[in-house]
Protein backbone atom coordinates (compact mmCIF):
# COMPACT_ATOMS: atom_id res chain seq x y z
CA UNK A 1 0.00 0.00 0.00
CA UNK A 2 1.19 3.50 -0.87
CA UNK A 3 -0.55 6.57 0.51
CA UNK A 4 -0.84 9.84 -1.39
CA UNK A 5 -2.16 13.08 0.13
CA UNK A 6 -3.72 15.81 -2.01
CA UNK A 7 -2.95 19.17 -0.46
CA UNK A 8 -2.75 22.91 -1.02
CA UNK A 9 -2.58 25.74 1.47
CA UNK A 10 -5.42 27.41 -0.45
CA UNK A 11 -9.03 26.32 -0.57
CA UNK A 12 -11.25 26.30 -3.64
CA UNK A 13 -8.69 24.78 -6.02
CA UNK A 14 -10.85 21.73 -6.86
CA UNK A 15 -8.96 19.37 -4.57
CA UNK A 16 -11.92 17.10 -3.81
CA UNK A 17 -12.99 17.01 -7.48
CA UNK A 18 -9.46 16.00 -8.45
CA UNK A 19 -9.20 13.38 -5.69
CA UNK A 20 -12.48 11.71 -6.64
CA UNK A 21 -11.78 11.59 -10.37
CA UNK A 22 -8.16 10.50 -9.88
CA UNK A 23 -9.33 7.69 -7.60
CA UNK A 24 -11.99 6.60 -10.09
CA UNK A 25 -9.44 6.60 -12.92
CA UNK A 26 -7.06 4.46 -10.86
CA UNK A 27 -9.89 2.01 -10.17
CA UNK A 28 -10.69 1.77 -13.88
CA UNK A 29 -7.01 0.96 -14.47
CA UNK A 30 -7.48 -2.07 -12.20
CA UNK A 31 -5.70 -0.51 -9.20
CA UNK A 32 -7.60 -1.12 -5.99
CA UNK A 33 -7.94 2.31 -4.41
CA UNK A 34 -9.21 3.65 -1.10
CA UNK A 35 -10.24 7.29 -0.60
CA UNK A 36 -10.06 8.68 2.94
CA UNK A 37 -11.81 12.00 3.52
CA UNK A 38 -9.70 13.79 6.13
CA UNK A 39 -10.94 17.26 5.25
CA UNK A 40 -13.42 18.21 8.01
CA UNK A 41 -15.57 19.90 5.34
CA UNK A 42 -16.19 16.40 3.88
CA UNK A 43 -16.53 17.56 0.26
CA UNK A 44 -15.01 14.33 -1.05
CA UNK A 45 -17.72 12.35 0.76
CA UNK A 46 -20.36 14.41 -1.04
CA UNK A 47 -19.06 13.13 -4.38
CA UNK A 48 -19.86 9.55 -3.41
CA UNK A 49 -22.74 9.80 -0.94
CA UNK A 50 -25.97 11.76 -0.79
CA UNK A 51 -26.90 13.88 2.21
CA UNK A 52 -29.18 11.22 3.66
CA UNK A 53 -26.44 8.58 3.61
CA UNK A 54 -23.97 10.89 5.31
CA UNK A 55 -26.53 11.94 7.90
CA UNK A 56 -27.33 8.29 8.67
CA UNK A 57 -23.63 7.48 9.18
CA UNK A 58 -23.06 10.51 11.39
CA UNK A 59 -26.23 10.15 13.48
CA UNK A 60 -25.40 6.59 14.51
CA UNK A 61 -21.91 7.70 15.58
CA UNK A 62 -22.76 10.79 17.64
CA UNK A 63 -22.56 9.11 21.05
CA UNK A 64 -19.27 7.42 20.11
CA UNK A 65 -17.73 10.76 19.11
CA UNK A 66 -18.74 12.15 22.53
CA UNK A 67 -17.30 9.18 24.45
CA UNK A 68 -16.43 6.00 22.59
CA UNK A 69 -16.13 3.61 25.52
CA UNK A 70 -19.27 4.89 27.25
CA UNK A 71 -21.30 4.58 24.05
CA UNK A 72 -20.03 1.05 23.49
CA UNK A 73 -20.85 -0.03 27.06
CA UNK A 74 -24.40 1.29 26.71
CA UNK A 75 -25.14 -1.14 23.87
CA UNK A 76 -25.57 -4.88 23.74
CA UNK A 77 -22.96 -6.82 21.83
CA UNK A 78 -25.46 -7.34 19.01
CA UNK A 79 -26.40 -3.66 18.80
CA UNK A 80 -22.75 -2.56 18.84
CA UNK A 81 -21.89 -4.99 16.07
CA UNK A 82 -24.77 -3.65 13.99
CA UNK A 83 -23.25 -0.16 14.19
CA UNK A 84 -19.59 -1.17 13.94
CA UNK A 85 -20.09 -3.60 11.07
CA UNK A 86 -21.54 -0.95 8.76
CA UNK A 87 -19.62 1.90 7.08
CA UNK A 88 -18.36 4.51 9.53
CA UNK A 89 -16.58 7.85 9.28
CA UNK A 90 -12.83 8.25 9.66
CA UNK A 91 -13.34 10.08 12.98
CA UNK A 92 -15.27 7.14 14.43
CA UNK A 93 -12.43 4.84 13.34
CA UNK A 94 -9.79 7.11 14.94
CA UNK A 95 -11.84 7.73 18.10
CA UNK A 96 -10.49 4.86 20.26
CA UNK A 97 -6.94 6.18 19.69
CA UNK A 98 -8.12 9.71 20.48
CA UNK A 99 -9.75 8.56 23.73
CA UNK A 100 -6.83 6.36 24.78
CA UNK A 101 -8.93 3.20 24.47
CA UNK A 102 -8.05 -0.16 22.97
CA UNK A 103 -8.60 -0.21 19.22
CA UNK A 104 -11.15 -2.60 17.76
CA UNK A 105 -9.67 -5.79 16.32
CA UNK A 106 -11.82 -5.47 13.21
CA UNK A 107 -12.37 -2.24 11.30
CA UNK A 108 -15.77 -1.19 9.92
CA UNK A 109 -16.37 -1.84 6.20
CA UNK A 110 -15.69 0.90 3.68
CA UNK A 111 -18.31 2.38 1.40
CA UNK A 112 -17.79 0.51 -1.87
CA UNK A 113 -18.07 2.74 -4.95
CA UNK A 114 -17.16 0.05 -7.48
CA UNK A 115 -15.23 -3.25 -7.19
CA UNK A 116 -11.89 -1.40 -7.22
CA UNK A 117 -12.80 1.79 -5.37
CA UNK A 118 -13.93 2.45 -1.79
CA UNK A 119 -14.38 5.41 0.55
CA UNK A 120 -14.02 6.13 4.25
CA UNK A 121 -16.24 9.18 4.74
CA UNK A 122 -15.21 12.35 6.54
CA UNK A 123 -16.81 14.06 9.49
CA UNK A 124 -17.11 17.66 10.67
CA UNK A 125 -15.89 16.72 14.16
CA UNK A 126 -12.29 15.95 13.10
CA UNK A 127 -11.13 19.08 14.93
CA UNK A 128 -11.48 17.01 18.14
CA UNK A 129 -8.90 14.51 16.86
CA UNK A 130 -6.68 17.44 15.84
CA UNK A 131 -6.91 18.83 19.38
CA UNK A 132 -5.70 15.51 20.77
CA UNK A 133 -2.82 15.46 18.28
CA UNK A 134 -1.73 18.88 19.52
CA UNK A 135 -1.66 17.66 23.11
CA UNK A 136 0.18 14.42 22.31
CA UNK A 137 2.71 15.67 19.75
CA UNK A 138 5.60 16.50 22.11
CA UNK A 139 5.08 13.26 24.04
CA UNK A 140 5.53 11.24 20.85
CA UNK A 141 9.17 12.38 20.65
CA UNK A 142 9.74 10.69 24.00
CA UNK A 143 8.19 7.44 22.77
CA UNK A 144 5.15 7.67 25.04
CA UNK A 145 2.94 4.79 23.82
CA UNK A 146 -0.41 6.61 23.81
CA UNK A 147 1.08 9.64 22.03
CA UNK A 148 2.61 7.40 19.36
CA UNK A 149 -0.71 5.60 18.88
CA UNK A 150 -2.42 8.94 18.19
CA UNK A 151 0.33 10.29 15.91
CA UNK A 152 0.50 7.09 13.84
CA UNK A 153 -3.23 6.29 13.90
CA UNK A 154 -4.01 7.50 10.37
CA UNK A 155 -1.15 5.60 8.76
CA UNK A 156 -1.93 2.53 10.84
CA UNK A 157 -5.58 2.60 9.79
CA UNK A 158 -4.56 2.97 6.14
CA UNK A 159 -2.22 0.01 6.39
CA UNK A 160 -4.78 -2.19 8.11
CA UNK A 161 -7.45 -1.46 5.49
CA UNK A 162 -4.90 -2.21 2.77
CA UNK A 163 -3.93 -5.52 4.37
CA UNK A 164 -7.56 -6.52 4.91
CA UNK A 165 -9.02 -5.42 1.56
CA UNK A 166 -6.03 -5.43 -0.78
CA UNK A 167 -5.88 -1.69 -1.46
CA UNK A 168 -2.82 -0.69 -3.46
CA UNK A 169 -3.27 3.08 -3.30
CA UNK A 170 -4.78 5.19 -0.52
CA UNK A 171 -5.71 8.75 -1.55
CA UNK A 172 -6.20 11.21 1.29
CA UNK A 173 -8.13 14.43 0.83
CA UNK A 174 -7.03 17.20 3.21
CA UNK A 175 -8.08 20.66 4.33
CA UNK A 176 -6.09 23.79 3.31
CA UNK A 177 -4.68 24.14 6.83
CA UNK A 178 -1.01 23.95 7.83
CA UNK A 179 -2.03 22.79 11.31
CA UNK A 180 -1.05 19.67 13.21
CA UNK A 181 -3.62 17.40 11.54
CA UNK A 182 -2.22 17.99 8.06
CA UNK A 183 1.32 17.93 9.43
CA UNK A 184 0.70 14.37 10.64
CA UNK A 185 -1.28 13.30 7.53
CA UNK A 186 1.32 14.52 5.06
CA UNK A 187 4.43 13.57 7.07
CA UNK A 188 3.07 10.02 7.35
CA UNK A 189 2.16 9.70 3.66
CA UNK A 190 4.45 8.20 1.04
CA UNK A 191 3.86 11.10 -1.35
CA UNK A 192 1.74 14.19 -1.87
CA UNK A 193 0.64 16.34 -4.79
CA UNK A 194 -0.40 19.97 -5.04
CA UNK A 195 -3.33 21.08 -7.22
CA UNK A 196 -3.01 24.80 -7.94
CA UNK A 197 -5.42 27.41 -9.18
CA UNK A 198 -3.85 29.69 -11.82
CA UNK A 199 -3.81 32.68 -9.48
CA UNK A 200 -1.60 34.66 -7.11
CA UNK A 201 -2.69 32.70 -4.03
CA UNK A 202 -1.34 29.38 -5.28
CA UNK A 203 2.14 30.85 -5.58
CA UNK A 204 2.03 32.04 -2.00
CA UNK A 205 0.51 28.72 -0.98
CA UNK A 206 3.52 26.87 -2.44
CA UNK A 207 5.83 29.16 -0.47
CA UNK A 208 3.93 28.37 2.73
CA UNK A 209 4.02 24.64 1.98
CA UNK A 210 7.77 24.79 1.39
CA UNK A 211 8.38 26.58 4.68
CA UNK A 212 6.17 24.10 6.52
CA UNK A 213 7.89 21.10 4.94
CA UNK A 214 11.23 22.29 6.23
CA UNK A 215 9.88 22.39 9.80
CA UNK A 216 7.95 19.13 9.43
CA UNK A 217 10.99 17.29 8.08
CA UNK A 218 13.16 18.57 10.92
CA UNK A 219 10.61 17.27 13.44
CA UNK A 220 10.34 13.95 11.59
CA UNK A 221 14.13 13.50 11.56
CA UNK A 222 14.39 14.34 15.27
CA UNK A 223 11.62 11.89 16.15
CA UNK A 224 13.20 9.12 14.09
CA UNK A 225 16.59 9.74 15.73
CA UNK A 226 15.17 9.66 19.25
CA UNK A 227 12.86 6.64 18.99
CA UNK A 228 14.18 3.09 19.33
CA UNK A 229 13.56 0.78 16.38
CA UNK A 230 10.85 -1.05 18.31
CA UNK A 231 8.69 2.10 18.30
CA UNK A 232 9.10 3.04 14.63
CA UNK A 233 7.08 0.22 13.06
CA UNK A 234 4.06 2.42 12.27
CA UNK A 235 6.09 5.36 11.00
CA UNK A 236 7.23 5.68 7.36
CA UNK A 237 10.85 4.78 6.66
CA UNK A 238 11.54 8.23 5.22
CA UNK A 239 9.92 11.64 5.06
CA UNK A 240 7.15 12.26 2.53
CA UNK A 241 8.08 13.08 -1.07
CA UNK A 242 6.45 15.65 -3.34
CA UNK A 243 5.18 13.83 -6.43
CA UNK A 244 4.46 17.09 -8.24
CA UNK A 245 1.75 19.60 -8.97
CA UNK A 246 -0.72 20.64 -11.60
CA UNK A 247 -2.76 23.72 -12.33
CA UNK A 248 -6.46 22.98 -12.25
CA UNK A 249 -9.50 24.79 -13.62
CA UNK A 250 -7.59 27.02 -16.01
CA UNK A 251 -9.70 28.62 -18.74
CA UNK A 252 -8.95 27.01 -22.10
CA UNK A 253 -8.42 29.29 -25.09
CA UNK A 254 -7.60 27.58 -28.39
CA UNK A 255 -6.62 30.94 -29.88
CA UNK A 256 -4.17 31.74 -27.06
CA UNK A 257 -0.58 32.45 -28.06
CA UNK A 258 0.88 30.67 -25.02
CA UNK A 259 1.90 27.01 -25.03
CA UNK A 260 -0.71 26.02 -22.46
CA UNK A 261 -3.58 27.37 -24.55
CA UNK A 262 -5.17 29.07 -21.57
CA UNK A 263 -6.45 32.57 -20.95
CA UNK A 264 -3.69 35.19 -20.66
CA UNK A 265 -4.56 36.11 -17.07
CA UNK A 266 -4.31 32.45 -16.04
CA UNK A 267 -1.08 31.94 -17.97
CA UNK A 268 0.53 34.92 -16.28
CA UNK A 269 0.21 33.11 -12.96
CA UNK A 270 0.62 29.51 -14.17
CA UNK A 271 4.00 30.06 -15.83
CA UNK A 272 5.43 31.33 -12.52
CA UNK A 273 4.58 28.16 -10.62
CA UNK A 274 7.50 25.93 -11.77
CA UNK A 275 10.00 28.41 -10.34
CA UNK A 276 7.95 28.67 -7.16
CA UNK A 277 8.08 24.89 -6.77
CA UNK A 278 11.86 24.64 -7.09
CA UNK A 279 12.53 27.82 -5.10
CA UNK A 280 10.41 26.93 -2.07
CA UNK A 281 10.10 23.13 -1.95
CA UNK A 282 13.35 21.60 -0.61
CA UNK A 283 15.03 19.40 -3.21
CA UNK A 284 15.27 16.58 -0.68
CA UNK A 285 11.47 16.50 -0.66
CA UNK A 286 11.24 15.35 -4.29
CA UNK A 287 14.61 13.72 -5.10
CA UNK A 288 15.18 11.40 -7.02
CA UNK A 289 12.61 13.07 -9.28
CA UNK A 290 14.71 15.59 -11.19
CA UNK A 291 14.25 19.33 -10.87
CA UNK A 292 13.26 19.54 -14.52
CA UNK A 293 10.56 16.90 -14.13
CA UNK A 294 9.19 18.36 -10.89
CA UNK A 295 8.66 21.65 -12.76
CA UNK A 296 6.37 19.94 -15.26
CA UNK A 297 2.68 19.37 -14.54
CA UNK A 298 1.85 15.81 -13.58
CA UNK A 299 0.33 14.34 -16.74
CA UNK A 300 1.22 17.42 -18.81
CA UNK A 301 -1.89 19.33 -19.88
CA UNK A 302 -4.20 16.34 -19.33
CA UNK A 303 -6.41 17.84 -16.61
CA UNK A 304 -5.45 21.52 -16.38
CA UNK A 305 -8.52 22.96 -18.11
CA UNK A 306 -11.70 23.94 -16.28
CA UNK A 307 -14.73 21.67 -16.54
CA UNK A 308 -17.34 24.41 -16.06
CA UNK A 309 -20.51 22.84 -14.59
CA UNK A 310 -19.47 19.24 -15.27
CA UNK A 311 -18.11 18.50 -11.74
CA UNK A 312 -21.37 19.79 -10.23
CA UNK A 313 -23.30 17.19 -12.21
CA UNK A 314 -20.75 14.52 -11.22
CA UNK A 315 -21.35 15.35 -7.57
CA UNK A 316 -25.11 15.50 -8.02
CA UNK A 317 -25.28 12.06 -9.64
CA UNK A 318 -22.40 10.47 -7.69
CA UNK A 319 -20.48 9.40 -10.78
CA UNK A 320 -17.33 10.62 -12.56
CA UNK A 321 -17.91 13.08 -15.37
CA UNK A 322 -17.16 10.60 -18.16
CA UNK A 323 -19.90 8.17 -17.09
CA UNK A 324 -22.71 10.73 -17.01
CA UNK A 325 -23.71 10.70 -20.71
CA UNK A 326 -24.56 6.99 -20.50
CA UNK A 327 -25.81 6.98 -16.93
CA UNK A 328 -29.32 5.87 -16.11
CA UNK A 329 -29.06 7.92 -12.91
CA UNK A 330 -29.47 11.19 -14.83
CA UNK A 331 -33.25 11.39 -14.85
CA UNK A 332 -33.87 15.13 -14.81
CA UNK A 333 -34.77 16.09 -18.41
CA UNK A 334 -32.96 19.46 -18.23
CA UNK A 335 -29.81 17.88 -16.81
CA UNK A 336 -29.93 15.08 -19.39
CA UNK A 337 -30.23 17.59 -22.21
CA UNK A 338 -27.34 19.68 -20.87
CA UNK A 339 -25.08 16.65 -20.47
CA UNK A 340 -25.93 15.18 -23.87
CA UNK A 341 -25.28 18.57 -25.44
CA UNK A 342 -21.65 18.31 -24.27
CA UNK A 343 -21.38 14.55 -24.54
CA UNK A 344 -17.96 14.56 -26.21
CA UNK A 345 -16.43 16.84 -23.57
CA UNK A 346 -17.76 14.65 -20.76
CA UNK A 347 -16.41 11.44 -22.31
CA UNK A 348 -13.02 13.01 -23.08
CA UNK A 349 -12.33 13.66 -19.41
CA UNK A 350 -11.74 9.95 -18.82
CA UNK A 351 -8.55 9.80 -20.88
CA UNK A 352 -7.29 12.99 -19.26
CA UNK A 353 -7.54 11.53 -15.77
CA UNK A 354 -6.08 8.19 -16.83
CA UNK A 355 -3.10 10.06 -18.31
CA UNK A 356 -2.76 12.01 -15.07
CA UNK A 357 -3.02 8.85 -12.95
CA UNK A 358 -0.42 7.03 -15.07
CA UNK A 359 2.02 9.92 -14.75
CA UNK A 360 1.48 10.07 -10.99
CA UNK A 361 2.15 6.34 -10.60
CA UNK A 362 5.32 6.63 -12.70
CA UNK A 363 6.63 9.30 -10.34
CA UNK A 364 5.66 7.24 -7.29
CA UNK A 365 7.63 4.34 -8.72
CA UNK A 366 10.68 6.57 -9.26
CA UNK A 367 10.72 7.42 -5.59
CA UNK A 368 11.06 3.73 -4.83
CA UNK A 369 7.91 4.04 -2.76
Amino acid sequence: MKSISIFNNKGGVGKSTLTYHLAYALSEMGIKTLMIDLDPQSNLSLFALDDEQIEDIWDKEDDFIDDYEKAKRSLSVTDFKAIHNSPRSIHYILKPSEDGQSEEEELPPCVDINPYLSLIPGRLTLHLFENKLSKQWSEAFLGEPQALRVVTAIRRVSQKYAETHGFQIVLIDTSPSLGILNKVIISNSDGFLIPCAPDMFSGYGIKNIGNALGVWKRDFDIMMSLLPESKKENLPKEFVKLLGYTIYNAKKREDAANTLKIAKAHYNWAHKLPEKITSYIPGTCYYPISQEEIKEFIGGNSIIYGHATMPAYAQKYKQPMWLLPNSGEVTDPTDKSTIQGRREQYVETQQGYITFASSLLARLEKLGA
